[in-house]
């Protein structure tokens, strides 16, 4: 009988482990003010000059998660057999908050961005979160770090979700150990233009379909670099990613695609590509479609484009406009097009709007 008991006990206590260890106690959390503050810079690259703290949160299989840390900005310390380093075994996000003419700050849709998160989380085998917990995390580290938010139209202070196995041994396995922490960094222009130039090459494909295309992973964006610096090399700065025989248009560099043009029924449509597996469901891409299918202005739609498609509507005019769209960018027009040969160029749709 004490035996049936001590088992019985022995399971509840497994239970409650995996009912909680998903929680992120937002209360407990734990700040270390830095005692010297940095310089601020008046202008700022992308990604290149960091807030003062940071947030760190550590989790095992064992005990959970730990009290959430608001730090200073600072180096990790890893093992060397960090299946994250080895494996890739990582996810990350990227949100923005604003200054807004009242002076109040204002993070943009960021429940999008910790339902994002915790989907990819779960393809790469890392333990589940409290979302809004973790979000209250991120606005106590927002708020603390405030003044590094631009007053600018043309500037944003960006924030960096980041969630990485530290699991302290080499094999390919689902991860005992992982941390989630945030970063922040000024945000300026993320391109030296004001439109894109892109390489479309259907030798190379971002994503396949069962795969991992729809969330926000390092290995994703890392396996891109090789197709981007051909694209370079060919006077271009983004890789229009096409897949399949019919050359599906997919994703531009790291941004979904739109195309505002008059279909082959003769409507005025706004198009991007479905969410089928392959795409990354960009917040920026939701905003868009909501505010367009609101306005009621013209159709939009959620469908299946390909560059024999676009070809005949360059040849044909219909083209108004093609644009990509991200948090880092937000939107980008797209200039011209070096696709089999030729360089279809977008630049006369703009005339001097560009």
């Amino acid at each position: 009988m004490h035996h049936k008991a001590s088992l019985i006990r022995g399971h509840w206590i497994d239970n409650l482990i995996h009912i909680y260890s998903h929680l992120i106690p937002a209360a407990d959390l734990v700040v270390q003010l830095s005692p010297t503050l940095k310089t601020k810079p008046d202008v700022s690259s992308f990604g290149v000059d960091f807030t003062d703290h940071m947030l760190t949160i550590e989790w095992s299989s064992t005990e959970g998660w730990k009290a959430p840390l608001i730090k200073p900005f600072g180096n990790l310390s890893l093992h060397p057999a960090c299946s994250s380093l080895h494996y890739a075994i990582q996810v990350f996000e990227g949100l923005k908050v604003y200054r807004g003419d009242d002076n109040k700050l204002r993070l943009f849709r960021p429940m999008l961005n910790m339902n994002r998160m915790a989907s990819s989380a779960k393809k790469a085998c890392l333990p589940a979160f409290d979302q809004p917990e973790f979000l209250e995390c991120i606005r106590r580290l927002v708020e603390i770090d405030q003044d590094w938010v631009p007053h600018s139209y043309n500037a944003s202070l960006y924030i960096r979700p980041t969630f990485i196995s530290t699991e302290q041994s080499l094999g390919v396995k689902k991860p005992c150990r992982a941390l989630l922490y945030v970063i922040m960094c000024l945000a300026g222009t993320y391109f030296n233009t004001n439109a894109a130039s892109l390489w479309a090459d259907p030798k190379y494909i971002r994503a396949w379909k069962g795969g991992t295309g729809d969330c926000k992973m390092g290995g994703n964006y890392g396996c891109s670099l090789f197709a981007l610096d051909e694209a370079v090399d060919n006077g271009c700065q983004q890789v229009l990613w096409l897949y399949g025989d019919d050359h599906q248009i997919t994703e531009a560099g790291t941004m979904n695609v739109f195309l505002f043009w008059i279909n082959e029924d003769g409507e005025e449509e706004l198009a991007t590509p479905p969410l089928d597996g392959i795409i990354l469901p960009g917040v920026t891409r939701q905003s868009i479609l909501d505010l367009t299918r609101n306005w009621g202005e013209f159709k939009v739609s959620e469908r299946y484009l390909t560059m024999s498609q676009l070809c005949s509507a360059l040849k044909q005019q219909r083209v108004k406009e093609m644009f990509g769209s991200g948090t880092a960018c937000m939107i980008c027009p797209i200039r011209h097009i070096a696709y089999n040969g030729q360089v279809r160029n977008l630049s006369n749709i703009y005339k001097e709007e560009i």
